[in-house]
């Protein structure tokens, strides 16, 4: 494909190659009218004056230029002989005007003046003067959309209604035998009322010739705007668009209007149009993450690259948006990973692994980062913050969180309402006296507050809905009511609070608020208790309350799901022994929860949860987080589930954006800030991962966990004062065990090993039985200090005693990838060859990087570390240039190798000597 672009002589305007005499269509336009600048009334500008005439034109009098485009010039005109202000398009063709054009345009014109719409602009006639085409419209006096949009920011509600409104109007226009083909916000005009208007129908395919493309291009629309199978430049004549090539203009102006961008734009002519058939567009939520999954769906469906799979009319597009104002499932699909993957591998089969590569090292470029600064606030918004114990019994306070969270989760499945999660409000005060402050930092305009007291079984809640802007109370009650009416109470306050807000509730809504969960006081009193400390992310506690629940009410389907959610969340975290009988109770409990209420939220993401952590079955985890959307739209849980699938996945961009999204719905839960942080360091991206640890340190000052992660960062960019610096001041134990392998780490990249192995054996000489593979890892810590230290009989004994503790608690379970890591690198240590590079094989074919793209590479660098120190250096070296190109969850330091490490780190001195390891060691790779 040839594009030419030239720049037209008199007004420098871009033209293309085959345009006349080198001008563009407009400047052919005004050779043909005269230089109507020269006709210019000298007071013309005078607003006292009313407007002068600029010239004749036939029957109409030219006020005034308001457009031009690529065809013409529209003007402001008055027609004489009606005496009315209409808006008159001339098409410039003069003396190059043929009779096939003149009849062509006519033909075409005289169609869509046929079209009778509310939202079309009526076309009163269609003409020609002197070799130029012209017709008549009725005058909007209103501005284009993209000026309007300009001005004053469209919502996305009120995006969504006016691309539902266009599409019908499109559709109409389709049934009567016309298509737009130019569909750009230009063309789209509104008036006083904000009422949508298309011009232009039917027009943009004026002109038939053999030249070039880039001609044919010209007239067939906008490159930012135009279908693919239009910027592939075949003959209009046989092209054979459809329908679906109006359904892709429409698509591209509702992602400008969401986005504040068109979907592909590029420096010229011929980039944008390259882009329009070559790549795909970005994900909408990238540029603006409030924007919903749904709408963003419903946009790319239109964009699709392929006509069939778009919507299949204008109407089926309408009906979707209507849906989804509407709050109903709306039938457009989203496009899989892997199809997405399929459809760019096709297109460029020769640079795909080299393309893959330059989007990962260009997402720090390409990524909207979370802002914490709040923007305007969204009036259908609450944080349900502490409620006071106002119980004699300070045990009750597990009550008091249990009823809160409760009220929560009710408002939470409202998906017209904003709800802030627990995690975010649990670290203010009940009733506090910056209410306007609190309410700014979560971004939120109401603030609910309220205290509980307990006394037998009578409870007493209060409650009171503050507009935090004003410091106005909304509304206030007081409930008086028995233990085993309590869940009435929960009930009442949520729809209480969405009728304040004016939040619309659906019919599944109102019946998830209502609903009553078990009948058993006892067993709700055991899963508030589980409830409680599940929030305090003490997991061994939460399991014992939960399995009470249950035991009392085999029934009580959201204890059920809770328990599942623990166990699967401690099996991966390995904050409970993750053991095959944990992941078996996980499954049972999700199904049983699944099997007595089908449609429970929480049962669906414990499902995906279980299938997430316990399988790694990611698809079918997808199905079920997205399933629980559905029901608790404003979950931050979900979100967060579904950026850890999509990372481990591949899909970096994706999770990004599920990170995002959880921090808008939970901007002050410091573990998804943890992990977005992560996602950083992962990545290499250590300025980014800094910024959003710091976020945490603002909530949480001196957290040991983030300050070691702060340190992990410093080592890896090889400063290790400062990461000593940060290490110095924590004294962590077993129960902190990422803190104590940072300092021991430490120790071993300085060579100063001395003091940390006395810390490791007075910690060894009393091992907590419950800390399980913990203390065979902290053993093989031990012996590599001791190599360090020179003490080689010492750690000889310690990798044998790691050897013996790591293997028995593998028995114990079927896929323990870390635990098999672990074995391989203590067989290293012994000098057992054969059964270090069988384990090796092992751990690589247990979590190939195929199955998860964070975790699996750490095989890798496991086979780098005993490929190095068993004389290997082949294979060690390709592994290491393997792991310096992606990113990854690291085997020793839970940051992925840099150059700077390979520097430090003493298991690599063997590769010392060697070329390819010491051009490895540069700081800038490629």
């Amino acid at each position: 494909m040839k594009f030419v672009s030239e720049v037209c002589e008199n007004c420098g305007d871009k033209i293309l190659g085959d345009s006349p005499k080198g001008l563009c269509p407009a400047c052919v336009l005004e050779t043909g009218l005269g230089p109507l600048a020269d006709e210019t009334v000298a007071g013309i500008d005078d607003p006292g004056h009313p407007a002068e005439v600029l010239m004749d034109f036939g029957d109409y009098e030219l006020l005034e230029e308001i457009g031009r485009g690529g065809q013409g010039v529209v003007y402001r005109a008055r027609q004489k002989s009606l005496n009315r202000t209409v808006a008159l398009k001339v098409i410039g063709l003069g003396q190059w005007a043929t009779q096939a054009h003149l009849k062509r345009f006519r033909r075409e014109a005289e169609a869509a003046a046929n079209l009778d719409h509310p939202c079309i602009v009526p076309i009163y006639e269609v003409g020609e003067r002197e070799g130029s085409c012209y017709f008549s419209m009725k005058f909007i006096d209103g501005g284009q959309l993209d000026e309007v949009a300009r001005r004053t920011p469209i919502s996305i509600r009120n995006a969504a209604e006016l691309i539902a409104k266009l599409a019908r109007t499109v559709h109409y226009a389709h049934e009567h035998g016309i298509l737009h083909r130019d569909i750009k916000p230009g063309n789209i005009l509104l008036d006083a009322k904000g009422e949508p208007h298309l011009t232009d129908f039917g027009l943009a395919r004026l002109l038939e010739t053999k030249s070039t493309v880039t001609h044919t291009m010209d007239v067939l629309g906008t490159p930012s705007y135009m279908a693919p199978e239009q910027a592939s430049g075949h003959n209009p004549a046989t092209a054979g668009l459809t329908s679906a090539t109006d359904v892709y203009g429409l698509g591209a102006v509702f992602y400008q209007l969401l986005t504040g961008h068109p979907p592909f734009a590029g420096g010229t002519t011929y980039e944008t149009v390259r882009l329009v058939l070559e790549t795909e567009p970005r994900q909408p939520r990238l540029w603006n993450p409030k924007i919903d999954r749904e709408l963003s769906t419903i946009c790319l469906k239109c964009l699709e690259k392929d006509p069939k799979r778009r919507y299949s009319s204008a109407l089926a597009l309408a009906e979707d948006l209507e849906h989804w104002l509407k709050h109903e499932p709306i039938r457009a699909k989203r496009s899989g990973f892997f199809t997405h993957a399929r459809k760019w591998v096709r297109r460029n089969p020769s640079t795909t692994v080299l393309v893959m590569l330059l989007i990962v090292l260009a997402m720090g470029l390409s990524v909207t980062l979370w802002n914490r600064k709040p923007g305007v606030l969204i009036p259908k918004s609450v944080a349900v913050l502490p409620f006071e114990n106002l119980s004699r019994d300070p045990d009750n306070a597990y009550f008091v969180d249990g009823i809160q969270e409760e009220i929560l989760t009710r408002l939470a499945s409202i998906a017209d309402l904003k709800v802030i999660s627990r995690t975010s409000t649990q670290q203010y005060q009940s009733k506090p006296r910056n209410l306007s402050e609190i309410a700014k930092q979560l971004g939120v305009a109401n603030v609910l507050e309220g205290s509980v007291q307990k006394v037998a079984d009578q409870v007493r809640v209060n409650v009171q809905l503050v507009n935090a802007q004003t410091d106005s109370h909304l509304w206030a009650e007081t409930y008086d009511r028995k233990l085993t009416d309590i869940f009435s109470v929960e009930s009442e306050v949520a729809k209480a609070i969405a009728e304040q807000l004016q939040a619309k509730l659906t019919g599944q809504e109102e019946q998830i608020i209502a609903a009553k969960p078990t009948d058993n006081v006892e067993a709700y009193n055991a899963y508030l208790r589980g409830l409680a400390c599940d929030l305090r992310m003490d997991a061994l506690r939460a399991q014992k309350y939960l399995r009470e629940a249950v035991r009392l009410d085999p029934e009580f389907a959201l204890a059920w799901a809770l328990l599942s959610y623990v166990d699967a969340r401690g099996y991966i975290q390995e904050n409970l022994q993750p053991t095959d009988a944990l992941r078996d109770e996980a499954r049972q409990a999700a199904e049983t929860a699944l099997t007595l209420q089908p449609n429970l939220g929480e049962a669906l993401i414990a499902k995906g949860q279980y299938h997430y952590a316990c399988l790694k079955d990611y698809d079918t985890a997808v199905r079920y987080f997205e399933q629980a959307r559905q029901l608790l739209p404003n979950n931050s849980r979900i979100s967060e589930c579904l950026a850890n699938v999509t990372r481990k996945r591949g899909q970096w961009d994706e999770s990004e954006m599920y990170f995002n999204e959880a921090e808008r719905l939970d901007p002050r839960n410091v573990n998804i800030l943890s992990n977005h942080a992560r996602s950083y360091i992962h990545f290499r991206r250590f300025p980014e991962a800094l910024r959003k640890l710091d976020q945490v340190l603002n909530i949480i000052p001196d957290d040991v966990d983030t300050l070691a992660k702060k340190a992990i960062i410093a080592q890896a960019e090889g400063d290790l004062p400062r990461a000593a610096a940060l290490l110095a001041p924590l004294h962590p134990t077993t129960d902190d065990f990422s803190v104590l392998e940072a300092q021991v780490y430490q120790a071993i990249l300085e060579r100063r090993p001395a003091p940390i192995i006395a810390r490791l054996k007075e910690i060894l000489a009393n091992p907590d039985p419950a800390s399980g593979y913990v203390i065979g890892e902290l053993r093989f810590w031990l012996g590599w200090a001791q190599e360090v230290a020179g003490e080689h009989a010492a750690a000889q004994e310690s990798w044998r005693q790691a050897h013996s503790e790591l293997e028995s608690f593998l028995k114990g379970q079927s896929e323990k990838f870390t635990g098999i890591c672990d074995l391989a690198l203590t067989s290293m240590g012994l000098g057992d060859k054969a059964a270090t590079f069988a384990l090796t094989e092992q751990a690589m074919s247990a979590l190939p990087i195929e199955k998860d793209a964070i975790v699996g590479p750490e095989s890798i660098e496991v086979l780098a570390r005993v490929a190095a120190q068993m004389e290997e250096p082949d294979r060690a070296i390709a592994a290491l240039r393997q792991l310096l190109s992606i990113p990854y969850w690291g085997t020793v330091s839970h940051t992925p190798l840099t150059p700077a490490l390979l520097r430090l780190d003493p298991m690599f001195d063997p590769l010392r000597s060697d070329p390819r390891f010491q051009e490895l060691c540069k700081d800038k790779q490629p």
